[in-house]
């Protein structure tokens, strides 16, 4: 093949490429925002941009993220659609899929149509969503969520536990059969309501109510029970479901086991669960709110198993949960120095440094390979969740999305140094090693020598296909197999 070098819009030339399955050494040609070639000694492109001595990746795919979305509680993040995709790409990440909430009262199409014009104006890399289901009604289940999903929203959030977001165990069932049906996937905030709310009242009664409590309030087994509830309600339907932010040793042990008899369980973990403790959240006055996440940080045991759970491949994502909210009346003190645990909103940021943290502690460290960070912080992603036709690998064919990192930067973790508009960082001080210098997002250059490169409104909305991890056993049209239903093993379901 010969190649001019006005073959390509850009080359990315002299790196080393790592993918989640092998580590080479050659040169990346792009054109409209595609890979067309992969071979040593390109000519340069029009943009040409020297990649010796640093790694090239896969751009990092964030798939769990609450940006400008208002929690339950009615406050809203403080990262809008600019500064929360900002923050993602100087750390690495060229996509992101934050939530679309529908909150009580609210219909599906009016709610995906909010969102989708915040981000279309504001977005600086790509995106798509999941739906957050608070009010699975019959409207929502037969016309609402299936037209959802064929535009391209192929996951539904639901919640086990909140006041405002909670399902009944009966509407999970009615949504796990619905994404059966329609080849979308469920993901589950697992923890037992009444357990949450039983503790946590009696320690108000005991007026132990600073931050430091949420954490003995949020027991790890309750986490634990309704993980397992979860699974079991999974298996009687037969669809998959996958349990975000995974924290605890015993929910760790709890999906390995149920993975390996064959149940279709997935789960993620997050920043929080591997470099923050609940001694942490131990803080005087209402300091110990910057700490507070739901589940919460745990102890040093659970830190270990979910390094595990991710080396061996039981938690297969590692995804921010970046909720940002700031240390004042609008997030996580709404009634200032007496807050209690249970007014504050909940969340800890970490769009930004969710690679970061991983490839310094993970990669630097030996405790991952590169392969193995470059499956959990992308390519995992886009199978998990219908977008591995176009991003996650480096592949002929497949969206220039790449980050250049720099093995050998050192970055002392500072407020000051991030992008988002949060105002602290739980991570304060950390020292890292490793750090993506130059990011590209469909051959555009997003982030060169520390500044961004593109506009507010750049980023495009991607339609998901049905994620990988969904596809149904049909047995006739409309109807989907329930193998365990009854113990009527085999039967075919009506699910109109």
């Amino acid at each position: 093949m010969t190649i001019s070098n006005h073959d390509f819009d850009m080359t990315v030339r002299g790196g080393r490429i790592s993918t989640d399955s092998k580590t080479f050494e050659a040169d990346i040609g792009i054109k409209d925002g595609v890979i067309v070639c992969i071979q040593k000694n390109l000519p340069a492109g029009r943009c040409d941009i020297d990649a010796t001595g640093r790694w090239v990746l896969p751009g990092g795919i964030d798939s769990h993220v609450h940006i400008e979305q208002r929690s339950g509680m009615g406050m809203m993040c403080a990262d809008d659609f600019y500064s929360g995709t900002v923050s993602a790409a100087f750390g690495g990440t060229t996509t992101v899929i934050p939530f679309a909430a529908q909150h009580r009262g609210k219909k599906i199409p009016e709610v995906i149509a909010d969102y989708a014009q915040r981000a279309r104006e504001k977005a600086v890399i790509d995106y798509g969503f999941h739906l957050i289901l608070s009010d699975p009604d019959e409207v929502a289940l037969k016309e609402d969520l299936p037209k959802a999903i064929r535009d391209g929203i192929t996951s539904l959030k639901v919640y086990m536990t909140y006041d405002q977001l909670k399902l009944s165990d009966y509407q999970l069932l009615d949504v796990m059969a619905l994404a059966g049906t329609e080849g979308a996937l469920v993901m589950i905030h697992a923890e037992n309501y009444d357990m949450v709310r039983w503790i946590a009242q009696r320690l108000l009664d005991l007026g132990k109510s600073t931050p430091k409590f949420h954490a003995v309030a949020h027991d790890a087994l309750t986490e634990t029970e309704a993980s397992y509830r979860a699974i079991v309600m999974s298996r009687l339907i037969d669809v998959p479901v996958l349990l975000v932010h995974v924290g605890g040793a015993e929910t760790v042990d709890l999906i390995r086991s149920a993975q390996r008899l064959g149940s279709k369980v997935h789960a993620e973990s997050c920043p929080q669960y591997m470099f923050l403790t609940a001694d942490d959240i131990d803080l005087p006055g209402v300091e110990g709110a910057q700490f507070c996440c739901t589940p919460p940080p745990g102890d040093l045991r659970s830190q270990e198993a979910v390094w595990a759970g991710l080396k061996d491949g039981t938690l297969r994502l590692y995804s921010s949960d970046h909720a940002p909210y700031r240390m004042d009346a609008s997030g996580k003190l709404p009634s200032g120095e007496a807050t209690t645990f249970k007014q504050m909103a909940n969340g800890v940021p970490g769009i930004e440094l969710r690679m970061p943290l991983l490839f310094s502690e993970g990669v630097m460290t030996g405790r991952i390979t590169i392969e193995e960070f470059v499956a959990l912080t992308s390519t995992n992603h886009a199978r998990m969740y219908g977008l591995s036709h176009c991003k996650g690998d480096i592949a002929v064919g497949m969206d220039a999305d790449l980050a250049l990192w720099n093995p050998e930067r050192e970055v002392t973790v500072d407020t000051a140094m991030l992008h988002d508009n949060v105002g602290y960082t739980p991570y304060q001080g950390k020292q890292l090693r490793g750090w993506p210098e130059v990011v590209v997002s469909r051959g555009r250059v997003v982030v060169q020598d520390n500044a961004l490169q593109v506009e507010r409104g750049s980023g495009q909305y991607i339609p998901r296909r049905s994620p990988e991890a969904t596809l149904p056993a049909k047995t006739a049209a409309g109807a989907t197999r329930l193998p365990g239903m009854l113990g009527l093993k085999g039967k075919a379901w009506p699910t109109q």
